[in-house]
């Protein structure tokens, strides 16, 4: 049930990946960097091709693009990123947790960036109007929606004390837990920190929640755990714990409620600025963009299998119910 569907960003094309639609020779080259696998990644590659060709870019006809994927193996991505700039690629993409390595291997190459962290705060851009450097992009605002998530989980399970927080303790900042945390001491609530690097530490840490007698789960933004989003989803039902999360794209696998922006339309949003950038503008001039519209979805089963009841006020609001 759809009360209010989100913008189509991508029409039929966002299952398919870039493909090489002509057999000219591309033209121009840029570099694509994740910390993460392709597989899982496909709708929101192809998201970010449908920036690009809004912008006027086809892959194969006249652009080339060089994919490099660390496959969940942070300790890749340094010498991923001087392939790239070895490459003379005009623009690399930086694709979750790799901007850092990114702005390393290079100061001069432009940078387009897709970031769940603030850019701001990290000290990647001077300021979102007015980026300066050689790098701009799109931001998810993740630690300003942790504490609503927050909120929305308490709703569900209003009479639980104890809310673990799945972190990554290689991505995950100060400025985030501590934001979440105040909201939580507010909401009287104790936020117990499980820490999980890879999906070897998954299980380890359902195990955590379960001994903490944790009566729910914030599952923070972090590459890793939007590439497992599956694995981390079946652990929340085999553990019956009732999780939130930041993307639609886990709900629609059967987790329980999240709110956050669409991960298609931030790609999408980073393939037009490549495009812009291609066509002559400087990343300093391109204000970080921010997204404005957040979608709140709920799937009505995995609730009844969890024997919660979700509240009115909870379905009012919601963008998706699934049912």
């Amino acid at each position: 049930m759809h009360r209010r569907r989100f913008i189509a960003l991508l029409g039929g094309a966002i299952a398919l990946p870039c493909v090489a639609a002509a057999q000219q020779k591309a033209m121009r080259l840029i570099g694509f960097l994740s910390s993460v696998s392709p597989e899982t990644y496909t709708p929101f590659v192809a998201a970010f091709c449908a920036g690009l060709n809004d912008a006027g870019y086809v892959e194969g006809s006249n652009l080339g693009v060089e994919y490099r994927w660390a496959e969940d193996h942070p300790d890749r991505l340094p010498g991923l990123a001087e392939d790239l700039v070895r490459r003379n690629v005009e623009v690399i993409v930086s694709s979750g947790a790799t901007l850092g390595i990114a702005k390393a291997a290079t100061a001069t190459i432009p940078i387009v960036f897709v970031s769940a962290t603030d850019p701001v705060a990290s000290g990647t851009v001077t300021s979102f109007n007015h980026p300066g450097g050689n790098a701009t992009g799109v931001g998810f605002l993740t630690v300003k929606l942790l504490p609503k998530r927050l909120e929305i989980l308490h709703e569900l399970v209003p009479g639980v004390r104890t809310i673990a927080m799945l972190v990554n303790p290689g991505t995950t900042g100060t400025g985030l837990t501590a934001a979440v945390k105040d909201a939580a001491a507010k909401l009287g609530l104790e936020l117990p920190l499980i820490e999980a690097r890879a999906a070897g530490d998954f299980e380890a840490a359902f195990a955590k929640v379960a001994e903490l007698h944790a009566g729910a789960l914030l599952v923070s933004t972090d590459p890793v755990f939007t590439e497992r989003r599956d694995e981390l989803v079946g652990l929340a039902a085999r553990y019956a714990v009732p999780a939130s999360y930041a993307w639609r794209e886990f709900v629609v696998a059967g987790g329980l409620v999240s709110y956050g922006a669409s991960i298609a339309g931030v790609y999408r949003q980073a393939g037009v600025y490549v495009g812009r950038i291609l066509n002559g503008d400087k990343p300093t001039d391109l204000p970080v963009v921010q997204p404005a519209i957040f979608e709140l979805v709920v799937n009505l089963k995995t609730a009844e299998a969890l024997g919660l009841t979700v509240p009115l006020s909870i379905l009012a609001r919601a963008d998706e119910v699934i049912e």
